[in-house]
């Protein structure tokens, strides 16, 4: 019959061995689009008046809601 592994005789070392830090992998670095001007599907959440608004043209409103962000991000100056 074999006998069961004996504990550490040092039982600091065993203790620090136990509550050692454990390295979290580094987060991926998100690369930018392959093309400029590539669209990217995103969730996003919008008050009901501002989809109305945009919607009330029929269809194309993703279309008017991207332009209309892009001329507002055109429009403010860069920090």
């Amino acid at each position: 019959m074999a006998t069961p592994p004996r504990r550490p005789t040092n039982p600091m070392a065993a203790a620090e061995a136990a509550f050692k830090p454990i390295k979290k992998p580094a987060p991926p670095i998100r690369e930018a689009a392959a093309a400029p001007n590539v669209r990217e599907l995103v969730s996003i959440r919008i008050d009901r008046a501002v989809l109305d608004h945009f919607q009330e043209d029929g269809p194309g409103w993703q279309d008017r809601i991207n332009d209309a962000l892009r001329q507002m991000v055109a429009g403010k100056p860069r920090d």
